[in-house]
């Protein structure tokens, strides 16, 4: 299974904000949404940086109240991984493990065209898994 069969499955539809929005419009966007990363994109489509509510936590940490007022590129993750749609659920998988994050932007052609969190991952394995117990099942059924 590949990033574009999990794409296909559940849209491909991203939240976006731009680098220059305010900190408390990011959240807003994250609170309407009911999403825990929005993409930072560059006018060409291309990712400059994700916000996910670790960064906002920090931010607030460090600034208080006043951090609503900074930009979204003062407070983003700018040295973002991405992924193709022909990664394997497997790869994805120890990125993600491994880079210790829970979203990963979709490029093709250096444009943004998804992006996958450690929840669909999951579920992705989930659904192989029980499909293959079922094919196991059949086969010994049948045998």
């Amino acid at each position: 299974m590949t990033v574009r069969s999990i794409l296909d499955a559940k849209g491909r539809d991203v939240i976006t904000i731009r680098p220059e929005e305010s900190l408390a419009d990011a959240i807003a966007l994250l609170d309407r949404h009911r999403i825990g990363a929005v993409v930072v994109t560059e006018p060409d489509g291309g990712v400059a940086g994700i916000l996910s509510e670790r960064d906002v936590v920090r931010a607030l940490a460090e600034s208080g109240v006043a951090a609503l007022q900074r930009s979204v590129s003062d407070t983003m993750t700018s040295r973002v991984s991405v992924c193709s749609e022909a990664k394997t659920v497997e790869e994805v998988m120890e990125i993600m493990t491994l880079s210790r994050f829970r979203h990963l932007p979709v490029e093709r052609d250096g444009r943004l065209v998804g992006i996958i969190s450690i929840g669909d991952v999951v579920k992705r394995r989930i659904e192989d898994a029980v499909r293959e117990a079922e094919e196991i099942k059949t086969y010994i059924a049948t045998a």
